[in-house]
C-alpha cells in the first residue's frame, strides 16, 4: 500500500483547534516534513489549494501558501518521492498548469502530478472576480473535464486544437513536453458526479474516510469507485485521507484528540459551514457536505485514527484490505513529530509496508 502526506500548506494543518499546534506555513517547514518523508520511504507528498481562510480565534487558513511553486521548490531538494500540486480550475487556464508541470517535471522527472479542484467554496472567488455563478455547482465536473482533455493533449502530442463549452484552444503549443508524455492526474470526488469524473479522467482518486478509528467505514465509498471505474474500463485506484494522531499508549493519544475536540474554533466551523452550505445542490456525499458535518468537524471531518503506536499501524493495515483502495494520505496533529513516528515507530508495525519480517507460520 502506497503512503503519502498531506503537507500543511496553510497555518495549522487539518486540525481547526485552539489547542492543537499552532503554525505559519513556511517553506522550509514543509521541506523538512517532505524530506523526514522521503527518508522514510514514503511515496508521495501533495499539497492544496486555498485562497481564503475561515478566520476565527486560530485565524484558520488564513495564511497560505501557492502549490504549485511550493512544489516547484520541494522538488528541487527531493529525489524520490512523488509530488503532487493542485489547481483550482477557476484560476488558472489549462494550457498555463500544462506548462508549469511539465517545468516542474523537468525538475523532477516523472515525479511530478497534478491534483484537480474544482471549487466549493465561493467566498474564495469572488474575491477575485473569478466565481462564475452559482451554475459552476452543476457544471464544475463538465468543466475539469475538458480542462483534463487540454492538459492531457499538451502533455502527450506538444499541441492541442480542442474546442470546448469552457475552453478552446487555436493551435496551441506545448514544448518542452513531461517525461514520457505524461503527467499524473488526480482527484477527490465524493459524490457519484465527482467519482465519474475521476473514474474517467483521473489516475488516482483521493477518498475522505469518516469518523475516529472506523476505518472500514470507508468499505462502501471504495466500493462506489469500483464500480465507477468498472464503467470506464480504466485502472483508477483511491488514496484514502486519514489523520493519526498517535502515541505510547491508546489513553494518551486519545487524550490528545479530546483535548483538540473540546478546544474547537467554533467561529471558524462556523464560517466552514456556510461556504460548505453554499451549494443547495450538493450530493450527500460531495466533498461540500461531507465537511459540513458537525460531528468532528474539528479535523476536517476527515477519517481520524488515535491510539498507540501499535494501533494505528492495525487500522492501517485494515485500509488497506478495502475495496479500490492503493493507498493512504496522512494528515497529523504535529506534522513533524508525526512523520518521524510514523516512519520509525507505524510504518515497522504494517504488514501492507512489508517493513516486518514473516514469523513461522504467519504469512508475510
Amino acid at each position: 500500500m502506497d503512503i503519502g502526506v498531506f503537507i500543511p500548506i496553510a497555518n495549522n494543518g487539518w486540525l481547526i483547534s485552539k489547542s492543537s499546534p499552532q503554525y505559519m506555513p513556511t517553506f522550509e517547514l514543509n521541506k523538512q516534513i517532505v524530506q523526514k518523508a522521503e527518508e522514510h520511504g514514503l511515496d508521495f507528498a501533495l499539497s492544496m489549494v486555498k485562497f481564503r481562510g475561515f478566520g476565527g480565534d486560530t485565524e484558520f487558513w488564513d495564511h497560505a501558501m501557492e502549490s504549485f511553486t511550493l512544489m516547484a521548490g520541494l522538488a528541487a531538494v527531493t529525489e524520490k518521492i512523488k509530488l503532487y500540486a493542485s489547481t483550482a480550475i477557476l484560476t488558472l487556464p489549462p494550457a498555463l498548469v500544462a506548462r508549469m508541470a511539465s517545468t516542474i517535471d523537468s525538475i523532477a522527472p516523472g515525479r511530478f502530478g497534478v491534483n484537480i479542484v474544482t471549487g466549493w467554496a465561493p467566498g474564495e472567488y469572488t474575491q477575485m472576480g473569478l466565481w462564475p455563478g452559482d451554475e459552476h455547482f452543476k457544471n464544475r465536473y463538465a468543466r475539469a473535464a475538458e480542462y483534463v482533455q487540454v492538459m492531457r493533449e499538451l502533455w502527450a502530442n506538444g499541441r492541442s486544437d480542442f474546442k470546448g463549452e469552457f475552453y478552446t484552444m487555436d493551435d496551441c503549443v506545448l514544448s518542452p513536453q513531461p517525461t514520457g508524455g505524461h503527467i499524473d492526474v488526480v482527484a477527490a470526488g465524493q459524490s457519484p458526479s465527482g467519482m465519474a469524473f475521476a473514474a474517467e479522467h483521473a489516475d488516482h482518486n483521493f477518498l475522505m474516510g469518516t469518523g475516529v478509528n472506523t476505518p472500514t467505514a470507508l468499505t462502501e465509498t471504495g466500493e462506489r469507485l469500483v464500480q465507477a471505474v468498472e464503467r470506464t474500463g480504466r485502472d483508477v485506484g483511491a488514496f484514502a485521507l486519514f489523520m493519526v494522531i498517535a502515541d505510547e499508549t491508546d489513553e494518551l493519544a486519545m487524550a490528545k484528540w479530546h483535548d483538540y475536540h473540546d478546544n474547537a474554533d467554533t467561529s471558524a466551523l462556523d464560517y466552514q459551514a456556510g461556504e460548505a452550505s453554499a451549494d443547495a445542490s450538493a450530493d450527500d456525499s460531495s466533498t461540500a457536505r461531507t465537511i459540513s458535518l458537525p460531528e468532528g468537524a474539528v479535523n476536517f471531518n476527515m477519517g481520524t485514527l488515535v491510539g498507540s503506536y501499535e494501533t494505528v499501524a492495525r487500522m492501517l493495515d485494515e485500509l488497506a484490505g478495502l475495496p479500490g483502495v492503493e493507498g493512504v494520505m496522512l494528515t497529523f496533529d504535529d506534522f513533524v513529530q508525526g512523520v518521524e513516528d510514523f516512519g520509525t515507530r507505524i510504518q515497522p508495525l504494517m504488514r501492507s509496508r512489508h517493513r516486518i519480517p514473516a514469523q513461522a507460520g504467519v504469512p508475510a
